[in-house]
C-alpha cells in the first residue's frame, strides 16, 4: 500500500485489511486503536440519548463502523475521494443510505477525540464535513470533559458554539427539540 497516492472509493471498497481505515480526500488514515473505555462510554451515552429522540421521526443514527461517502461531483465510487467512519451520525434524507452506508453529507457528525487522532478530527475531517454540507459538527474531548458543536451557516462555513462543559445543555437546530445535558455524557469518565 503505498500512503502518498490517491486512492477512490474504488480503491477502498476492494481491499481487506485488519485494520480500519478511512479516505480523506484520496488519502489514507489509519484510524486509532480500539477506543478507550471512556470513548465508548460516551459514545453508547450519545446513541442511546439520540437513539431515543429519533423514535418515530424519519431520521436514522448509526455508529462506527459505518461507511460515510462525501461525493464531490458524481457518486460513481471511482469519482469518490473521501470515505469516513464517524464515531455517530444522524442522517434524516432517507434517500442518502443504501447498502454500504450513506453517501452524501449526515445531517450531524459526531466524533469523539482519541489520542493521536486530533489533528485529523480538527482539521482534515473539519474540511471535509464543511465542504460536504454537514449542518452540525460536534466535537468531544472525553479527558477535557468539552464538547464543541460546530453549526453550517447560511454561507456553508462552519460556526461554533461556545465550548460547552459538564452541567450546560446541547440544543441542535438539526433535531430541534432535542436536548443534552452535558453531565450525562460526562458523569462516569
Amino acid at each position: 500500500m503505498d500512503f502518498s497516492k490517491t486512492y477512490t472509493y474504488a480503491d477502498y471498497f476492494k481491499w481487506r485489511f485488519d485494520e480500519r481505515l478511512e479516505l480523506i480526500k484520496g488519502k489514507i488514515f489509519k484510524m486509532s486503536p480500539a477506543p478507550s473505555r471512556s470513548h465508548q462510554d460516551i459514545s453508547v451515552a450519545i446513541t442511546l440519548k439520540l437513539g431515543n429522540y429519533l423514535k418515530g421521526k424519519p431520521c436514522k443514527i448509526y455508529a462506527a463502523p459505518f461507511d460515510v461517502r462525501l461525493p464531490r461531483s458524481s457518486k460513481e465510487d471511482t469519482a469518490i475521494y473521501t470515505v469516513v467512519q464517524p464515531d455517530i451520525c444522524v442522517i434524516c434524507d432517507l434517500s442518502k443510505l443504501d447498502s454500504r452506508g450513506c453517501i452524501g453529507a449526515p445531517d450531524i457528525v459526531v466524533e469523539i477525540l482519541s489520542p493521536g487522532n486530533n489533528k485529523k478530527e480538527l482539521h482534515n475531517k473539519y474540511e471535509v464535513y464543511q465542504e460536504a454540507g454537514v449542518k452540525e459538527y460536534w466535537i468531544i474531548h472525553p479527558s477535557e470533559h468539552t464538547f464543541l458543536k460546530y453549526s453550517l451557516d447560511n454561507e456553508g462555513l462552519f460556526q461554533p458554539s461556545k465550548l460547552l462543559i459538564g452541567g450546560d445543555e446541547l440544543t441542535s437546530d438539526a433535531l430541534p427539540g432535542f436536548i443534552l445535558d452535558l453531565n450525562e455524557i460526562f458523569e462516569e469518565n
